[in-house]
């Protein structure tokens, strides 16, 4: 594969120059403009640069040419590798150097492997960069030699990623990082942590630690897992306990939109309040749309030993709660609600003031992404939203959402859930527990 690339003054330029060099099928992989030279902005030049590769026919063509060759270094500060698989000798690799009146040199870089240097080569999405290559597929020696390709594009795309995130750095004026520590910043970024947050936290660590601090692994990572932490509203241990508040039992209601796990985590704050606190528990279902989720919440009371009340509205809810007088916490289940039902949204604001509860609880699954959470936060929002639960972080690919969102929205977090069994898969929300899995390890 030839993946070459050009830098010009002109788009049309350049374009002319893929052309000739790699013929009218040639594949664009990326373009970018940019501004180079000149003072603080004043004098500056437009520079285009492309990375393309060579047509399949193309390469077809090329090997079956000549594979002997010599190697060439690019002038000024540009370094090329050359690459060779085992036992072939290296191909042909050249270089042609352009200049185009004031402007920067046009480099043309011909290579058959993906070796690239970091000074022309624009870092693009590792799935535009990186072939889709099947190594099962070949046997024999093209194995070797195509099992190491393939390495080597894998290389080259990390170390493209890793460029581009310290240009980012460089750019907002910061001054390089350590490698201990920037090694944490991607991190962050791998768990979708905004960029934002992560330079937020990053610049704070830098400047916390001293050089030789610096330079430890372990005192990097604690001291950021730190900042995260201290960043992740949680509600403390005390608030979270069924107690009832004045003539009152704690009324505790959760809402959300449609599967999330909303009656399987009130099941499970059920048995956790029931058999572990020995409190009196009351459950109330308002989800009489779904026969299998009232069926399902009265399994759970029966096993548990709690009463269930069903209420189909908001004054059939007063009724219910007043027989619950006597009870210590009474939690309220709501029907899922579709956060573009504007309608339904309305009917459960209803039931919400004429149960007056204590809490109420956004359920949110965090194996949504954080435009789709944050639309819902802002949809429930005419609901009076007091804690954020979390579910479903067992099947969670990353974590950063979560941490985004608890800082977007100012909201506590009071539990988590990590799996489907009552009464065990829940947790109340610890800052260092999601700090721990912000970092990577998971729940």
């Amino acid at each position: 594969m030839n993946i070459r690339t050009y830098t010009a003054a002109k788009m049309a330029e350049a374009l002319a120059m893929v052309k000739r060099d790699l013929g009218p099928q040639a594949v664009i992989l990326h373009t970018r403009t940019f501004k180079r030279g000149g003072l603080l902005g004043l004098g500056s030049r437009g520079v285009v640069e492309i990375t393309a590769t060579d047509s399949p026919s193309m390469r077809r063509t090329r090997r079956r040419a000549s594979r002997t060759a010599t190697t060439h270094v690019a002038a000024g500060n540009l370094i090329r590798n050359t690459y060779a698989p085992r036992g072939v000798p290296p191909r042909t690799a050249s270089t042609a150097v352009a200049h185009h009146g004031s402007a920067e040199p046009i480099a043309i870089v011909n290579r058959s492997a993906p070796s690239i240097s970091a000074s022309t080569v624009p870092v693009a999405a590792p799935a535009t960069s990186s072939p889709s290559l099947n190594v099962d597929s070949v046997t024999g020696p093209a194995h070797d030699q195509l099992a190491e390709e393939v390495s080597s594009v894998k290389r080259m795309v990390a170390r493209m990623m890793r460029q581009q995130r310290q240009r980012r750095v460089r750019a907002g004026g910061k001054p390089d990082l350590p490698d201990k520590l920037f090694n944490q910043y991607l991190r962050l970024l791998e768990q979708e942590v905004t960029e934002e947050l992560a330079e937020q936290i990053i610049q704070q660590v830098h400047d916390l630690l001293d050089s030789e601090q610096l330079q430890d692994e372990q005192t990097v990572r604690r001291a950021v897992m730190e900042r995260v932490a201290r960043l992740i509203p949680t509600v403390g241990g005390e608030e979270l306990l069924a107690a009832r508040v004045g003539n009152r039992p704690k009324t505790v209601a959760l809402i959300g939109p449609t599967g999330v796990g909303k009656t399987t985590t009130i099941a499970k704050l059920a048995a956790n309040f029931k058999l572990k606190q020995k409190k009196n528990v009351a459950l109330i279902t308002i989800d009489t749309y779904r026969i299998a989720a009232v069926d399902q919440l009265r399994t759970y009371a029966n096993i548990i030993g709690v009463p269930l009340h069903v209420v189909a509205s908001p004054q059939q809810l007063t009724s219910a709660l007043r027989k619950c007088i006597g009870c210590d916490v009474v939690l309220i289940d709501t029907a899922g609600r579709s956060q573009a039902d504007q309608t339904k949204l309305d009917q459960l604001a209803e039931f919400i003031a004429a149960a007056e509860p204590h809490e109420v609880h956004l359920v949110l699954s965090s194996t949504c992404t954080q435009t789709v959470l944050l639309d819902t936060i802002a949809r429930f929002s005419k609901i009076q939203t007091d804690r954020i639960i979390f579910t479903k972080l067992d099947e969670a690919v990353t974590f950063g959402v979560l941490f985004n969102v608890s800082r977007k929205v100012n909201k506590r977090l009071s539990f988590l859930t990590t799996g489907q069994d009552v009464p065990y898969h829940i947790e109340p929300s610890r800052s260092e527990r999601i700090a721990a899995m912000v970092l990577g390890e998971g729940p």
